[in-house]
């Protein structure tokens, strides 16, 4: 590869010394955007999947596929002593050259800043560069030149600015979002920075096509109106002077004008002259002042009194075509931020770092995520909103900041896209991503990286790790998954909030939290250390949020939900068997599959995406999930799977007291005693939830078995009862209460209204007159699991 990217129509040509009979195939020759020190070199370029356009033989190939055939150059017919060269010309294209002869278009949309490359294959056995040629003149074989030196206007360090997606009708935004081009008519070329101007940020374009057809030329400037994809096109006026509403400085010509009015006249040179090759630029200061840059001279103040959160406006007007953006995003010192990282991240700038970032633990910390991303990202929400505008990949999003260590980065998932297969993909990247060509995907990227998919880890690339415990790919709309780094340098996974544990060991001392929205997760907001969200989402976003315990999910007549929990991790599951052991249960009574138990907590529910409500038995009848408790699968007999118990009967469930567990369970069903009925319980009791004690009406038979559809009832604490203890581990105090979930048979139960007074409906579902089922049916249950909820 070049030492450095190629200028604007620089060729780079080498000179063939070398061949040798004994290989088929010859030299292989291109241009890519991947930065030397980014890339794991393959077997052939060829085999690189991004961000890659290489001539191999006549075929022109792009990321690893070809996209023509029969070029009118064949590498494999060259000899000793061929020059061959390549040069990325203004417009985007690559051309390629023999012996001083141009070749032709090889392809497009070629993005600038590329790396020529050269690719020793078959035959061909040594090569050597020769002088480049183009308008600097720079001779890329006798020195290191870096971009800086070529010219005043040259990208500074950092990523480039981006359009905004919202232009107007006649433009097509390309180059990652660099490139702006009118294809037709002279108007209606409106575009915007992708954010708003930071003070003192320099936003600037050169000039790239222009058309004599026309009169006027580009306008620039900044403007107070919100750009935004949710906006018709045909809001876009046919010119930017012509924004009804919204304040608008601009600069057409040599003048200076607000919505139209001229504030002043020969400003600076006019615009009307700029040729291909020119630059302008446009910078809101911290002044409230606007200034315009023309070929790297600050013109001096153009405008007063510019309010913050202003974007840059570039109207592509009659003879200018297309422009390319030239400036680079700035990133304003903070007190808590380390100083910049090269890509080499060097061990005097990682200690240098390290101590930053150990040296303020206690100071807030603000993410956002990197302006560098890829190429289906669009940032909104100050940056801490990421969404996937097209297709299902690229689209890694990196943050801003090395995370500092012992600190949980978050994101929210906000939008899911059933179309697609797989989902989020999540992890952290030990080299800087101010500079860094994405892949389509994060877990391939090839240097310093370890990312989580599916429920596996990639390091470098490859999979080197399965079955970590939580499933990425089940994540749902509301959950949070996040990262974290601890202090021995070992790399933590948590699903809303709960630290699954340790998936990869020996992370970098700097590091950067990498996400990709790949597959079904489309949108992600990155959430604050208390787990609120960084900031509000558009209303109709944040009515997805907006879940309470399932209770208003929709009725779902599928199968019964999916046993096991997807948190490998769960503390409130493992409080619940905590529990179980404290009080002496014997393990013969629970099945011997831990899989078959089930977490109802709010994470692990949400995590399976369980419904509110199944349909069991013959006929069909609903009732609720148990959400908040922990359910303990039983041992079954085998006389319950003969009698098809679990497709042909109802599910039901009954409140005890922790006292009468065994009992019950020696019995190995509910029997028909006042100490095992659900109503056994003190006397009246007034209780701020509505419920009444009225069991000394004439309703309540004490002779019977008391259950009910939903544990909403079956575990209030009138049948639960509360039984308080210290946990054996934490030493901390909490109140369990303990309820059976059963089968029961249809035809043997009645249903009625509660044996309690209630001034409230219970279930959103159920009537409050069918809430209570009650049978004196002896053998018309089937124990199926302990239901244990800990307060």
């Amino acid at each position: 590869m070049s030492n450095r990217p190629l200028h604007t129509d620089e060729l780079f040509e080498v000179v063939i010394e070398k061949m040798v009979d004994r290989w088929s195939g010859s030299i292989e020759a291109g241009v890519t955007a991947i930065r030397p020190e980014d890339l794991d070199f393959p077997n052939t370029m060829t085999d690189i999947d991004y961000n890659t356009w290489m001539l191999s033989g006549s075929a022109v190939m792009q990321d690893g596929t070809t996209i023509k055939n029969g070029y009118s150059l064949d590498l494999d017919t060259l000899t000793a002593n061929s020059r061959i060269g390549m040069i990325r010309m203004s417009d985007g294209t690559l051309h390629y050259h023999v012996d001083g002869n141009d070749m032709g278009v090889a392809c497009t949309d070629v993005p600038d800043g590329v790396f020529a490359v050269i690719d020793l294959y078959g035959q061909c056995s040594q090569v050597r560069i020769l002088p480049s040629t183009g308008p600097d003149n720079h001779a890329m074989a006798n020195g290191n030149v870096s971009l800086s030196e070529r010219t005043p206007h040259s990208v500074s360090s950092g990523v480039l600015h981006k359009f905004h997606q919202f232009c107007g009708k006649n433009i097509t935004i390309k180059n990652n979002s660099c490139t702006a081009c009118r294809i037709r008519s002279f108007n209606h070329g409106i575009t915007f920075s992708s954010r708003p101007l930071k003070s003192g940020e320099l936003f600037e374009v050169k000039v790239e096509q222009v058309s004599k057809q026309w009169s006027g030329s580009i306008q620039i400037g900044l403007t107070t109106f919100l750009p935004s994809e949710l906006l018709p096109i045909n809001s876009l006026p046919a010119a930017a002077l012509e924004f009804p509403s919204k304040v608008t400085w601009l600069m057409q010509g040599s003048e200076i004008k607000e919505n139209g009015i001229t504030l002043k006249e020969n400003y600076g040179t006019t615009l009307d002259r700029l040729e291909v090759g020119n630059h302008v630029g446009v910078r809101r200061c911290a002044d409230d002042t606007m200034h315009i840059v023309i070929n790297g001279d600050d013109k001096g103040i153009a405008a007063t009194g510019i309010p913050k959160g202003v974007y840059a406006v570039v109207d592509l007007y009659g003879t200018t075509e297309c422009v390319s953006i030239t400036s680079s995003a700035v990133e304003l010192p903070y007190s808590s931020r380390p100083p910049s990282i090269a890509s080499d991240l060097s061990d005097e700038i990682t200690e240098e770092v390290n101590g930053t970032l150990e040296s303020v633990p206690c100071d807030p910390i603000c993410i956002e995520f990197q302006e560098n991303h890829g190429k289906n990202i669009q940032l909104r929400n100050g940056n801490l909103t990421a969404c996937r505008t097209a297709s299902y990949n690229q689209g890694v999003v990196v943050s801003s900041k090395p995370l500092p260590k012992c600190h949980l980065f978050q994101v929210s998932i906000d939008k899911i896209n059933s179309r697609w297969t797989s989902s989020l993909q999540i992890g952290i990247l030990g080299i800087s991503p101010e500079k860094l060509n994405f892949p389509p995907t994060a877990s391939s990227i090839k240097k310093s990286s370890w990312v989580i998919q599916n429920d596996s880890v990639f390091h470098n690339g490859v999979k080197v790790e399965e079955n970590i415990g939580p499933n990425l790919d089940s994540l749902q709309i509301g959950h949070t998954v996040g990262i974290k780094i601890d202090e021995d340098n070992c790399l933590h996974i948590y699903i809303n909030g709960v630290d699954q544990g340790i998936v990869a060991k020996n992370i970098p001392s700097v590091c950067f939290a990498v996400v990709d929205l790949y597959g079904q997760c489309e949108q992600v907001t990155i959430v604050n250390d208390d787990g609120s969200m960084a900031a509000s989402l558009p209303v109709e976003e944040r009515e997805k949020h907006d879940i309470e315990d399932g209770l208003k999910e929709s009725i779902c007549s599928t199968p019964a939900p999916s046993e096991g929990s997807v948190v490998r991790n769960c503390e409130y599951q493992n409080r619940c068997l905590r529990f179980k052991a404290m009080i002496g249960l014997p393990d013969g009574y629970f099945d011997t599959d831990p899989k078959v138990n089930a977490c109802y907590c709010e994470t692990c529910h949400k995590m399976r995406g369980d419904e509110a409500y199944y349909k069991r038995g013959q006929p069909a009848k609903d009732y609720a999930v148990p959400f908040g408790w922990c359910r303990l699968a039983l041992r079954i007999a085998p006389r319950s799977h003969l009698l098809n118990v679990f497709k042909e009967w109802h599910t039901a469930y009954h409140g005890t007291k922790v006292g009468h567990i065994r009992r019950i369970l020696d019995k190995g069903q509910l029997v028909i005693t006042d100490n095992t009925v659900m109503l056994t319980g003190s006397s009246t009791t007034n209780l701020q939830s509505g419920f009444h004690d009225n069991r000394t009406n004439k309703n309540c038979d004490q002779n019977q078995v008391c259950l009910s559809p939903t544990v909403r009832y079956a575990g209030h604490e009138l049948f639960a009862h509360p039984y308080k203890y210290k946990d054996p581990k934490t030493r901390t105090w909490h109140a369990a209460k303990v309820a059976f979930q059963v089968c029961i048979k249809p035809g043997s139960y009645k249903c009625g209204p509660p044996s309690i007074e209630v001034n409230e409906p219970i279930d959103p579902l159920f009537s409050n007159s069918e809430i209570e089922w009650s049978t004196k049916e002896a053998g018309a249950t089937v124990l199926q699991a302990l239901l244990i909820k800990i307060d």
